[in-house]
């Protein structure tokens, strides 16, 4: 579904991504975790073109994304949370969810929305910028999956998110995950990265170092210290 061969990418005259080899297959869920500034929401924002890569391929069932738009590739089928959230503050949590669609949907069409993220439809007419942190994410990817997209591309989802609500969103993107769309995720949250995922790529200084099943990781806590410097539990 996804490939990344070889890509580079830079800021100004820094080197960021020094050659990222990774992929997520049709279906899959896939954690990309490493130390703050290796370079992982780099690889997230290179991919869709927001860092253009400065060499290496993208390619997407097939589609190569190394010189087209950004919106094309969102069009393509790829949805991204980035880091932030980024909603619209002013604007109503229907407002936010009918971003870049081209016309107003039909009720009906954001029914799957309300659906898995019931709290959305209560807070309909309300400003962005008054929900919780919590449901501010949840608006996030609610956002990108009123597009149905085949790909979600999730960076730090519960970051600065209450720990009871953390399990919760847990739950939905796993339920995400079930229902057939492919997941790439950022966390530092690595019990909430190996819970989600089937496999996982450790990065270290703008490459991937190592790559293995999340069932190994979990068995092997002296691994996930190695390339994070962090215990897990």
């Amino acid at each position: 579904m996804l490939e990344l061969k070889g890509v580079t990418a830079h800021y100004g005259k820094s080197r960021v991504l020094q050659g990222v080899d990774l992929e997520v297959r049709d279906g899959e869920s896939v954690a990309l975790l490493g130390r703050n500034g290796v370079g992982k929401t780099t690889t997230l924002r290179a991919i869709m073109r927001l860092t253009p890569p400065s060499g290496g391929e993208i390619a997407f069932n097939g589609a190569r994304l190394s010189q087209m738009q950004a919106y094309r590739i969102a069009a393509l089928g790829i949805g991204y949370v980035p880091q932030g959230r980024h909603i619209f503050p002013r604007l109503t949590v229907l407002e936010n969810l009918c971003i870049g669609l081209a016309k107003p949907p039909a009720a009906a069409e954001l029914e799957h929305i309300y659906a898995r993220f019931p709290v959305l439809r209560e807070r309909m007419q309300q400003l962005g910028g008054t929900l919780s942190g919590g449901e501010q994410q949840q608006l996030a990817i609610a956002r990108c999956l009123v597009t149905r997209p085949r790909l979600l591309l999730l960076d730090e989802p519960t970051e600065g998110i209450m720990p009871i609500l953390v399990n919760t969103l847990r739950k939905e993107i796993k339920a995400i995950n079930q229902t057939g769309v492919s997941i790439l995720l950022v966390e530092q949250n690595v019990r909430t990265a190996l819970e989600l995922c089937t496999r996982v790529y450790f990065m270290e200084k703008g490459r991937i170092s190592f790559e293995c099943a999340a069932a190994e990781a979990k068995a092997d806590p002296g691994l996930v210290h190695r390339y994070l410097g962090v215990a897990h539990g």
